[in-house]
């Protein structure tokens, strides 16, 4: 349980913040560069500044109603203090505050919030192409967190991050806190999920999988499905992390589902372990902790399950 404690102090250190609504006329360059040490006013032009090549820009402490889109280069997003810098309710073509197709981005400290757009996909990062590493960041009020496309020769790492109250089935599908397309792989470690607003909390179609350590507390969901989606398949290890499954389910089958739609990927491997399930207090039903569709050679063991809870079902 020390490992749980440790995500909610983390998560409490992102609540427990006070905002500035606007950056004052004392502070009119909020976004630094820090290579060049030159300030900008807009994100788009700080991205702009570092174009095709290497740099990092540093966010003042404060909310920002802005967007940004990333063309080319590696570029590194980050908070002067974790958790006090808010990227709120506006996007960039229709998709995220961050839309990503450079070689790579990283994401440090940053709070995403409120992220709406008429196709109910609205998210914190919209990513396209390349890698992306997120880190002590908080998603939350938003039709999804981080939605990406396909780019199987890159990589996806995330690591102690806040997902809150993400997701909807409003639109012509259902969005989700995290949805990977097909990439080459994805870690998700020391990260908590929690309160979802329908779909799934991870959805993603990489070959490769890794989530780690992480909390899955559904209690307080709305309209939820699984914990961990692997539509197409995919090898890795699922292990070290918790899960409580909530009342408000629209579908509560399984927590986790493997190759529910297609066998794009192998799912020989794929190690499910160490991890602790159940269901929240009150509730009395039956779930299958995995559910596979893939009929592949798996690793489920030494999983700590509650009552009603069905270690493996093959479908």
């Amino acid at each position: 349980m020390t490992r749980f404690a440790r995500l909610t102090l983390a998560s409490a250190a992102l609540l427990c913040t006070a905002f500035p609504a606007a950056h004052s006329s004392a502070q009119t360059a909020p976004y630094t560069v820090v290579e060049t040490g030159r300030s900008y006013n807009r994100l788009q032009d700080a991205v702009d500044a570092i174009g095709n090549g290497r740099g990092t820009i540093r966010f003042a402490a404060l909310r920002f109603a802005d967007c940004a889109v990333q063309t080319g280069g590696e570029v590194t997003y980050e908070a002067a203090v974790p958790g006090q810098s808010v990227l709120e309710g506006v996007v960039c073509e229709g998709k995220a505050a961050l839309v990503l197709r450079g070689r790579s981005a990283t994401v440090e400290g940053l709070v995403f919030a409120n992220m709406r757009v008429p196709d109910k996909n609205g998210a914190g990062i919209r990513l396209e192409h390349g890698d992306l590493t997120v880190s002590q960041s908080w998603f939350r009020d938003s039709e999804q967190g981080i939605l990406t496309g396909a780019d199987t020769g890159s990589t996806i790492t995330i690591d102690k991050s806040t997902f809150t109250r993400l997701g909807t089935c409003e639109g012509s599908g259902c969005a989700h806190s995290i949805y990977i397309g097909d990439y080459g792989a994805l870690a998700v470690t020391r990260s908590r999920f929690e309160a979802g607003a329908g779909g799934h909390y991870v959805k993603s179609r990489a070959a490769r999988a890794a989530i780690l350590n992480c909390s899955f507390d559904d209690s307080q969901g709305r309209g939820t499905n699984y914990m961990i989606d692997l539509p197409e398949g995919s090898t890795g290890r699922i292990a070290g992390n918790w899960f409580v499954q909530g009342r408000d389910k629209e579908n509560y089958s399984a927590f986790i589902a493997v190759a529910a739609e297609h066998r794009s990927h192998t799912s020989n491997g794929l190690a499910v372990e160490d991890n602790n399930a159940r269901f929240a207090p009150g509730i009395d039903r039956h779930s299958a902790f995995v559910a596979d569709w893939s009929g592949d050679a798996m690793n489920i063991s030494a999983n700590v399950l509650g009552p009603g809870l069905v270690r493996y079902e093959r479908r």
